[in-house]
């Protein structure tokens, strides 16, 4: 049985980043095979936009679909079951699928397709990543333009649910595994970080949340988070009602900002001595991670009196562990990599890990 491949649902209004953020992805994909499902009416040019910055071997014109007959949340079956196995039943698959939604989609009945027979087997919801635009939530707007999100909202005819953004908001919310709150150069760093803490409350325990400038994610944040979204699809309620009425004002920024890279982002290895007991050190690093908000870690370590490599993989406070080869010429001991936002307190992680 060949292992599922997994893919990652992006969602967000109109404008909060979603593209920036999957063109830096495929810039910086590492060999990665993505393929790419967007469902963003109302963003013309995108394609065009996503390949003038993809190298061929990572996205090739045909891995990426537009499903523009209106909402994907509304057409689940007639538009994205198909392209979904047309996408799986290529030679080679991709190894990772990127779904990006329309802003007014609900994230919870695209989850819930997964699992759908033709899909059940072969493809998992390694993660919902919901982008979120940090300026105009701070505000209570939610979307950068909200005129632009009422367009869009008037020409989609397959659209049956009308939401206040408000509401979708807290579904994009509830459903979210990852909150990227994007454009924080434009902020206040105070408010940066009060917001990350008011999503964070909002959010289920253990979701992650982390700021961004210009979508500037490194991949190994945004993909194989392996949560498997579609069989927990309980935790996730939806809060939306129908509605017809809409009383948001609008304000207009303009929207200069420069590339930061990933100067938000850092990593570094600690090194220590082989460990006794492998579930002991999961937790030790579950506590570690907690403390320090870390976001990814990831590494290899032997076990005293043992010949097979210990594999050691963490989402947030998730740690998976397993055997995965002999070690043979490896030297015994362990090297972990840590990964998460800019200002990790090093020498603290360092002397955790090491305990």
């Amino acid at each position: 049985m060949a292992a599922k491949i997994p893919a990652t649902v992006v969602t967000g209004f109109l404008g909060a980043g979603k593209t920036t953020l999957i063109r830096h992805m495929l810039q910086n994909a590492k060999g990665k095979r993505i393929a790419l499902i967007i469902n963003e009416f109302g963003d013309l040019g995108v394609d065009g936009d996503i390949l003038k910055g993809c190298d061929s071997d990572v996205c090739a014109a045909d891995d990426i679909v537009e499903l523009s007959n209106g909402c994907i949340c509304c057409t689940v079956a007639d538009d994205f079951i198909p392209t979904m196995e047309a996408l799986l039943a290529r030679t080679p698959p991709p190894d990772h699928i990127v779904i990006e939604t329309s802003g007014l989609a609900l994230p919870q009945p695209l989850v819930r397709a997964f699992n759908w027979p033709g899909l059940a087997t072969r493809v998992t919801v390694d993660s919902v990543v919901t982008v979120v635009d940090g300026v105009a939530v701070t505000e209570g707007r939610f979307a950068h333009d909200v005129a632009a999100v009422d367009a869009q909202r008037a020409a989609d005819d397959g659209l049956d649910h009308e939401t206040p953004l408000s509401e979708l908001f807290e579904d994009q919310i509830a459903c979210a595994d990852m909150i990227v709150i994007n454009k924080t150069d434009l902020m206040d760093p105070k408010a940066a970080s009060d917001l990350s803490d008011r999503l964070k409350s909002e959010a289920r325990p253990g979701v992650q949340v982390v700021r961004t400038a210009m979508g500037a994610l490194p991949v190994d944040v945004l993909l194989g988070q392996g949560i498997g979204a579609e069989a927990d699809l309980e935790a996730r309620h939806e809060v939306h009602h129908h509605h017809h009425h809409d009383d948001e004002d609008d304000d207009h920024h303009d929207d200069d900002h420069h590339d930061h890279g990933h100067d938000e982002f850092e990593s570094f290895v600690v090194q220590r001595d082989e460990i006794t007991d492998p579930a002991a050190f999961a937790t030790q690093l579950a506590d570690v991670i907690r403390t320090h908000d870390i976001l990814r870690l990831k590494g290899f370590a032997s076990v005293a009196g043992k010949p097979m490599r210990l594999t050691v993989q963490a989402v947030g406070p998730r740690v998976d562990h397993y055997f995965d080869q002999p070690l043979g010429q490896t030297p015994r001991g362990a090297r972990l990599v840590v990964i998460g936002e800019a200002g990790l307190d090093r020498a603290a992680i360092t002397a955790a890990l090491q305990a």
